[in-house]
């Protein structure tokens, strides 16, 4: 190892350039016959997670009822859902069937890259979600005025570009790490932490501000969010008799995907650098069944919706008679 740090190509301990050109997969399990149970399993979920968020996106485009700020946000977060969905997931199901588990040294940052782009938009939009109720149930007569179109992609854009900002961070100093040797990560994507950990020098520091901007702004976003839904709830019960039951019953779909979000991140911040069992069902939850619940959720818990689906499904239907 000194002999690495100490050689002509090293600059102040780190490589100029990495030996490392693939990394090895080591994916859920080892076993064939579990393998090829999860290759169906997991495909099935995937076609759902997909089809299930264009389906909200398509709804939404297609329906005059539902062109309001809510369902604007609503359809970008399917967007976000199908992204996340698709970054990591396809390659898994395909690995599946591989016997040799390798992506590319470019394929490894293009998907530690995406995933903090993906996750850290939806984070944020979460927020701009709350806000949106926060003013239709709190300020009523405000909210067309507050809740232009123009507000509206101003808060989409505004998720995009601090999602970009937070994974380019993360991203500046990852592919610039010396990769000299080890290049075997323990789940079915590369993962930042597991990554890193490979890395030819002492990586304390680099966890420490892996974690720091990753928690920090997981945390804020969280605060936001639970500010948001205590002043809601608190001002609807104010106002009228069994408001807090009401209130819930409003945003049950939106709290519900919020706990659903941030639930997980509470134990990969208490341990973020250790390696436990649980690491990759928590993978898998954010990667595909997070993707999978949300316009489960958001269907199931919204008339409006259900009600949009349907016509779309009638409008289908009779246009396939006609002809």
């Amino acid at each position: 190892m000194s002999d690495n740090f100490n050689s002509p190509e090293s600059v102040n301990g780190w490589n100029n350039k990495s030996v490392v050109t693939e990394f090895i997969l080591l994916g859920l399990s080892s076993s064939q016959d579990i393998q090829l149970f999860l290759f169906f399993f997991f495909s099935v979920f995937y076609g759902a997670a997909v089809l299930g968020n264009i389906l909200i996106i398509l709804t939404v485009i297609t329906d005059s009822s539902l062109h309001s700020p809510m369902y604007f946000l609503l359809s970008n977060l399917s967007f976000i859902d199908v992204c996340q969905a698709t970054f990591a997931t396809p390659k898994m199901i395909a690995d599946f069937l591989n016997e040799h588990k390798t992506i590319t040294f470019q394929g490894c940052m293009s998907q530690i890259f995406f995933l903090h782009v993906f996750g850290g938009s939806e984070m944020v939009l979460l927020v701009a979600m709350a806000y949106d109720r926060y003013i239709a149930i709190c300020k009523p007569l405000h909210y067309i005025t507050v809740m232009s179109r123009r507000v509206c992609t101003i808060l989409v854009g505004v998720s995009w570009t601090i999602g970009i900002l937070h994974s380019a961070s993360h991203l500046a100093f990852t592919v610039n790490l010396p990769f000299c040797g080890p290049n075997k990560v323990d789940n079915f994507f590369c993962d930042l932490p597991l990554v890193i950990k490979l890395a030819c020098l002492e990586t304390y520091v680099l966890e420490i501000l892996v974690l720091t901007n990753s928690g920090l702004l997981s945390l804020i976003c969280f605060l936001l969010l639970l500010i948001s839904y205590t002043i809601i709830l608190a001002t609807v019960h104010q106002q009228t008799s069994g408001g807090t039951s009401k209130a819930l019953s409003t945003l049950s779909a939106h709290i519900t995907v919020v706990v659903l979000f941030f639930g997980p991140l509470i134990f990969i911040y208490i341990w973020p650098f250790e390696s436990f069992p649980i690491d990759k069902f928590i993978s898998v939850f954010f990667t595909v069944f997070t993707p999978v619940l949300n316009p489960m959720i958001y269907t199931l818990r919204n008339k409006d919706v259900k009600e949009a689906m349907k016509k779309l499904r009638t409008r289908h239907v009779g246009s396939k008679q006609v002809f």
